[in-house]
């Protein structure tokens, strides 16, 4: 390939935010990155286990747990025992989490609704079997490079 492929990344990680100490503003709070997508698979997933989560995102628990725990110190998340296991924890969200999550899912759509407003509508569909291309190949991949979420 001719182009710098690591270039295009770094490039899209800035443009995306992914660098931010925070990707959004809402509900009053400054949420990172990391929070929006916790947030988002607690309501993706209804009511999941914290393993559950921590999995999805690929993180380990410990640190998974400290991020869930600053979520549920300023009202956006709960965490109740399993009553089948009490070992393990429920995760759900507040009213306020839920508004805080469709705040983000809001600021998200507008954005990429303003990013692919600049193409047509074959590029469009290109670039989102392209995503989905990539996404299935990564998965596929043994080799992953990971950020430590924190």
């Amino acid at each position: 390939m001719d182009q710098n492929l690591r270039e295009l990344f770094q490039v899209f990680s800035r443009r995306f935010g992914f660098l931010n100490k925070n990707c959004c503003q809402a509900g009053g709070h400054d949420i990172s990155l990391v929070q929006s997508h916790i947030l988002y698979e607690i309501d993706r997933q209804h009511e999941p286990s914290m393993q559950q989560v921590a999995e999805t995102l690929g993180t380990d628990i410990t640190t998974f747990s400290r991020q869930v725990q600053t979520l549920i110190k300023i009202n956006l998340v709960s965490k109740t025992p399993d009553p089948k296991d009490r070992r393990i924890f429920i995760l759900s969200l507040t009213e306020e989490g839920k508004e805080v999550a469709e705040n983000i899912d809001g600021q998200m759509n507008q954005y990429l609704d303003d990013v692919f407003a600049n193409m047509s509508q074959e590029e469009q569909e290109m670039v989102v079997h392209s995503i989905q291309l990539l996404n299935k190949n990564m998965e596929k991949t043994t080799k992953c490079c990971t950020t430590p979420l924190g």
